[in-house]
């Protein structure tokens, strides 16, 4: 359906779903205010950039700017929708923290207008919608607030839903617009003002339900994806053990018509499928007994990559380390919860100037490095001047470098991208690993 550009909307916090959803947004021809807390990322998108990498962002993003359909700020205006795209992160003992879309109410409280909509999209734990509500409730008593079961649901000034993203990054501009949408409204009436909202850019069918279902089915999906992972983690510890080649084994049990075992690696990272199934399992410990094991074979697996890392390291002592990647996964800048990362950053503590950093996405080796010796360089030099070559992310760049140059290199191989590394390459005892 056709954009009504006389909505202005504002999308709270810019990060990897916040700056492409208010591009996209913007695309259509509405007014986008984007609204962040770190003043660097609102200069940098009022200038036309982005402060993050995902494919064609940076184009959409500089011709919404210069069209004068997106500009961004650090405070909070009027508007006639809200979308609140906050971290919510898990605390140290594993509870959801959800203060920052609180916070965002908080701030959306100040501007709100009898007629307005506000959307969270943040992956939350089931509840957090009606939280968000009953907020906005007490700090704006002189609006109506939506109440399911409400004798009059017609009679709220506010509509508040929740429309989770489920993006890949690398695809998130196509992903936004092509794949489905669920959407959760307090009432059916806020429902369905919501999905009005999104049909005017979203091609992908929008199907609408309760605002406690839709947070439910963000965080089962994400938990199904972490559960299957755990799987093919497990069963890559289980062969390593008994020698058998973990990557020909899913390979070939794949070819069975109703099995599809994922790809095991050194563990799981990202900010969604390494922290949401928690939300469940801290909502119903005693019941979610296969989500909190998944997640602790996941956590698990990288604490195995440090181990076996560090057997074949320490055979070689003064050996010069490489380790191929740092991102959360293949061909993105993206770090958040990256078990490469941790990997990395074990292997740098213990073993120092040793250690060289890998990584074609970034530029300056990571805070947490700092200190540790760890080098950042390319991947030619690693080649050229590296004896042992862990590879943690699976980066395109990495998948290209032939047999010929691994040659007399010892290699711990996480991803299984070199299937044709040749097992005597490593001098005895040392053999290549997968």
């Amino acid at each position: 359906m056709p954009a009504d550009v006389s909505l202005k909307v504002s999308v709270i916090g810019l990060g990897y779903i916040g700056l492409p959803t208010a591009a996209l947004i913007a695309r259509s021809g509405m007014n986008v205010l984007g609204i962040d807390n770190n003043a660097r990322v609102v200069e940098t998108v009022n200038s036309g950039r982005v402060h993050i990498e995902e494919v064609d962002l940076d184009g959409l993003v500089q011709g919404v700017v210069a069209r004068g359909n997106l500009r961004a700020a650090t405070q909070v205006e009027a508007s006639d929708v809200f979308v609140i795209a906050v971290p919510t992160p898990v605390a140290e003992d594993r509870a959801p923290d959800i203060s920052y879309v609180l916070d965002a109410a908080r701030a959306v409280s100040t501007v709100l207008k009898a007629g307005d909509t506000v959307i969270l999209e943040s992956t939350s734990p089931v509840g957090t919608t009606e939280a968000m509500r009953d907020l906005l409730a007490q700090l704006r008593p002189d609006l109506r607030m939506p109440r399911d079961g409400a004798a009059s649901p017609n009679a709220a000034d506010i509509a508040i839903a929740y429309c989770p993203e489920r993006v890949l990054p690398g695809r998130i501009l196509v992903e936004l617009i092509d794949n489905d949408r669920c959407i959760g409204g307090i009432t059916p009436r806020c429902a369905r003002k919501a999905l009005s909202f999104y049909r005017q850019f979203v091609r992908g069918q929008c199907v609408t339900t309760t605002s406690r279902s839709a947070e439910m089915v963000k965080l089962i999906e994400n938990s199904f994806r972490d559960v299957n992972i755990a799987f093919a983690n497990e069963l890559s510890v289980i062969a390593e053990g008994m020698g058998i080649d973990v990557w020909e084994v899913i390979r070939l049990a794949n070819r069975h018509p109703r099995v599809n075992i994922l790809q095991p690696g050194p563990g799981v990272g990202g900010h969604c499928i390494a922290v949401d199934p928690w939300f469940i399992v801290h909502s119903d410990p005693e019941n979610a007994r296969m989500i909190r094991m998944a997640r602790e074979v996941n956590d698990g697996k990288t604490d195995y990559v440090v181990s076996h890392a560090s057997d074949v390291i320490d055979e070689l002592p003064g050996a010069t380390i490489a380790c191929l990647g740092l991102a959360f996964k293949a061909n993105i800048d993206d770090f958040r919860e990256s078990p490469a990362i941790k990997v990395a950053h074990r292997l740098a503590k213990r073993y120092g100037r040793r250690v060289k950093l890998v990584e074609p996405h970034i530029r300056d080796v990571p805070a947490e490095f700092i200190g540790t010796g760890a080098e950042l360089i390319d991947l030619d030099d690693a080649l050229e001047s590296c004896d042992i070559l862990i590879v943690l992310v699976d980066h395109d760049i990495f998948k290209s470098v032939p047999v010929a140059e691994r040659l007399n290199k010892i290699v711990y191989d996480t991803r299984g991208i070199w299937p044709d590394q040749p097992k005597s390459s490593a001098p005895a005892p040392i053999r290549a690993v997968s």
